[in-house]
């Protein structure tokens, strides 16, 4: 029993400093098994996400889907629908579990996020008329609906937060994208309040990838640059949150109590074996913010990790490891797009992978 306090309270801490931590991961097993549950009391673990290669994984290994999925093939003829009608319903109970705490919390914590279908990702409209549908479908306060930080995807986060709907602004990779999410989180917000229209209980994140931009600009750098690997996406998200702390651009919102777009680390699995491997949690800690962390990570912080507040430590130094990359020509901006593709490949694969085990 000692044991399981004393791990418990590694997670809990990082709450006390002002930090959710969310759960990358989200199964019927999970909900069924008391797990979830379980997570959320001994750990605070305050958020969930999901996404298409999420969903494919459970899907594929979960007995609960597998019983589930005859009675749907007869049900519904198209495997978009059958998705849907599979797991919609975990969304749903996932969000009832975080009731409570969204309740306690003002509605500042307990979201469940669900993705919108990936072959949207350049169809503005389409993403709107989805993030819609979806919303209502789920009909829960606290689900947040993900957008991937597309063109297409950032155009339509503006309509999504005028139509007064949560969003989890996903696929990240580079300070241009940031800036642009940003923008149009608050283009949305001043359309409602133009409307006379409230502008509170809507919340956002902006979904900042870590470790894949880690690993591509570790790729890239020349013999000689060892004191840089692993760097640059910690002093990036350093700069991003120095940034959000010392912006007064919100505060109109924030008169007419809106809640600020606050930046969520994604992809904060290690991938490099000579790194910590809580690493990601640890440096990247402050209040306001959001870790988004897969199964293992998080049994690693409890385990070992240590909370710090440490997103506002050497902010200088961050700024010197960007000057450094740049000058070994590295452009995060042409890596974030270059990312922001294979990302986009990736969830399109898993999307498909995922309806043919359905069909």
């Amino acid at each position: 029993m000692n044991q399981i306090s004393a791990s418990a309270s590694r997670l809990k801490a990082v709450a006390a400093l002002g930090q959710q931590i969310w759960l990358d991961n989200l199964s019927r097993e999970l909900l069924a098994s008391g797990e979830l549950a379980r997570w959320i009391a001994d750990d605070g673990i305050q958020g969930v996400t999901s996404n298409p290669s999420i969903f494919y994984n459970a899907i594929r290994n979960d007995c609960a889907y597998q019983a589930a999925l005859p009675a749907l093939r007869a049900a519904h003829p198209d495997p978009e629908a059958r998705f849907e009608a599979l797991v919609l319903p975990d969304v749903q109970a996932a969000c009832d579990l975080f009731a409570p705490l969204y309740a306690d919390s003002d509605g500042h914590a307990g979201f469940v996020s669900f993705e919108v279908s990936p072959r949207l990702a350049h169809d503005a409209a389409g993403t709107v008329l989805e993030a819609r549908r979806l919303w209502a479908a789920i009909g829960r306060p606290n689900a947040m609906i993900k957008i991937p930080a597309t063109e297409a995807g950032i155009a339509a986060v503006e309509e999504v937060i005028y139509a007064g709907i949560n969003v989890n602004v996903t696929l990240i990779f580079s300070a241009t994208q940031l800036a642009a999410v940003r923008a149009a989180h608050r283009r949305g917000l001043a359309r409602r309040l133009e409307a006379m229209l409230s502008v509170q209980r809507i919340a956002s994140v902006a979904s900042v990838f870590i470790s894949r931009v880690d690993a591509a600009v570790d790729a890239l750098l020349p013999a000689g640059a060892d004191a840089l690997r692993g760097k640059a996406a910690i002093a990036a998200a350093r700069l991003a949150y120095h940034e959000f702390q010392n912006d007064s651009g919100f505060a109109i919102f924030a008169a007419f109590g809106a809640t600020p777009q606050w930046l969520l680390w994604a992809s904060t699995g290690v991938k490099n074996p000579a790194m910590r491997d809580v690493t990601y949690v640890e440096e990247l800690i402050g209040a306001a913010t959001v870790n988004t962390v897969p199964d293992a990570t998080l049994a690693a912080f409890r385990d070992h990790g240590e909370a710090r507040l440490s997103l506002e430590h050497d902010v200088d130094g961050a700024r010197a490891v960007l000057t450094q990359l740049g000058r070994h020509g590295i452009a995060l901006d042409t890596i974030g797009n270059d990312l922001l593709r294979a990302g986009l490949t990736q969830f399109e694969q898993a999307h498909a992978n995922l309806l043919a085990l359905l069909a």
